[in-house]
């Protein structure tokens, strides 16, 4: 690694912004661990530019600070949750995981053991406040689209698949016979922040265009999307369609080519409809 020359104000500039730069990672990097640790369910999840910033807000001249001179970031992170489907819960268990982490600097692997019972009560308040800003406004004002990708949720989903389940009792045919699931699922780990959902925008874009018949397309969790669509002879071309599309728009941008090839299967729908309900729960946990 090239270390940048001291002496001189603009070589001593440069040695406080390499020092900076190496305590922000070396901070957002303990700060994952230990969350995941505490259970943060998708990993994939966890890197959104809010928990930037909220580790440059606690760097200061690449030193780490308490968590108390953070309070707007952590705010923003707080409502940046919420906005991304995470519960109050597990948003209180990644707070708890970066105190813990900024209490103890000496436990540079990041295992240490969270627990929200010992974060200050300012830094809930804050976080959870904002978090809930965010949720009522969701629960106010529930639309169907799901507003990064434009795509219908997985709640639009849910109410068209209610439908071909009436159907399909009254015809007393199997809705697996006549309707397929098609799922596209991307693995994030290797990226965080604006890639992510620039990823999933492209997986968007590439699912209207050749779904573009009246199939049912929806988003299904912050890393999967799919397609509900007819059993017919145009299934296999799609599905090859599809995987060329997105191919083409992942390819343009460097870091998400080196995210893998995405995963597209065709998932058979169950024979009841909470049965139907629990597997995109699944799905969207994958």
């Amino acid at each position: 690694m090239d270390v940048p020359a001291t002496g001189a104000p603009d070589g001593q500039a440069a040695w406080n912004r390499f020092e900076r730069d190496r305590s922000l990672r070396a901070l957002r990097a303990r700060w994952r661990t230990a969350s995941l640790a505490a259970g943060w369910r998708f990993p994939s999840d966890w890197g959104l530019p809010e928990v930037d910033a909220v580790c440059a807000a606690v760097i200061k001249n690449g030193r780490v600070a308490s968590a108390e001179v953070a309070e707007t970031a952590l705010a923003g992170l707080g409502r940046a949750r919420a906005a991304a489907g995470a519960g109050l819960a597990e948003t209180l268990a990644d707070l708890a995981a970066l105190h813990a982490v900024l209490a103890d600097p000496d436990a540079v692997d990041g295992f240490i053991a969270p627990d929200v019972d010992t974060t200050p009560s300012r830094l809930l308040r804050v976080t959870a406040l904002a978090w809930a800003d965010v949720a009522t406004d969701q629960l106010v004002n529930t639309e169907v689209t799901e507003p990064l990708t434009g795509l219908p949720t997985a709640a639009y989903l849910r109410t068209r698949l209610s439908e071909l389940y009436r159907q399909a009792r009254r015809d007393e045919r199997p809705v697996a016979d006549v309707y397929t699931l098609l799922v596209v699922s991307m693995d994030f780990s290797s990226v965080a922040g604006w890639p992510r959902l620039t990823g999933m925008i492209l997986v968007a874009d590439a699912l209207k265009q050749v779904f573009d018949g009246g199939e049912s397309v929806a988003s299904l969790g912050p890393s999967v999307a799919g397609a509900l669509v007819s059993k017919d002879a145009r299934l296999a071309s799609s599905g090859v369609a599809l995987r060329r599309a997105l191919n083409e728009r992942l390819s343009v941008d460097v870091q998400l080519r080196d995210t893998g090839r995405p995963q597209i299967s065709a998932v058979r729908l169950p024979a009841t409809y909470d049965q139907a309900c629990d597997l995109l729960g699944s799905l969207a946990r994958s």
